[in-house]
């Protein structure tokens, strides 16, 4: 259990390891943007009422769709570095890096894709609960964030929320399927 917790990593794989997180990273935090600039375009109230004061400290007054990319990237680029640091650890060490990497581009691509799907099906559950759907368990942060259209901003609660469930299963799944190749002796 210990060399799971504390695995023995080669030099040699180190800055291979390190490379993918760091491209991983970006790539999460440029999905976010996008993600971002999508939802933003269904609720913006979701942004200038909550994730803007979370946020606070990126405001640089550039105006509001640049400081809602800045939130996206803040939001996920750790995310992508998590999701890069373990599939660099599992299909890095004793592999031919060309595998490694196709391996790795395509765990990255199982998580995308679960993180696509699960945010549109938070989408669509947000369509299909319609605004005259009991919102009354939002009623605190609703109040709270004093939001004039709950529906949007439910539904961009669901996108985002499933968004992250769908990284978390794409990472599993990553995991489970990409697999190091064993090398012949």
């Amino acid at each position: 259990m210990l060399k799971y917790l504390v695995p023995k990593i080669e030099l040699g794989d180190l800055r291979p390891m390190f490379a993918v997180t760091l491209i991983g990273s970006m790539l999460a935090g440029a999905y976010g943007i996008l993600h971002d600039q999508i939802t933003y375009s269904i609720s913006s109230e979701y942004f200038t009422n909550l994730k803007f004061d979370q946020f606070h400290y990126a405001d640089f007054g550039l105006g509001d769709r640049v400081f809602v990319s800045f939130v996206g990237f803040l939001a996920t680029w750790w995310v992508g570095l998590i999701i890069a640091w373990f599939l660099a650890r599992r299909l890095i060490p004793n592999q031919p890096r060309d595998i490694a990497y196709r391996r790795i581009f395509a765990g990255f691509s199982i998580v995308f894709g679960c993180g696509i799907v699960a945010g549109s099906l938070g989408y669509f559950y947000g369509l299909w609960c319609g605004p005259e759907f009991d919102y009354s368990a939002w009623s605190t942060i609703i109040r709270g964030c004093e939001i004039s259209d709950t529906w949007a901003f439910v539904r961009v609660a669901y996108i985002h929320n499933a968004s992250y469930l769908g990284g978390a299963v794409g990472l599993i799944l990553s995991l489970l399927v990409m697999k190091p190749k064993r090398l012949e002796c």
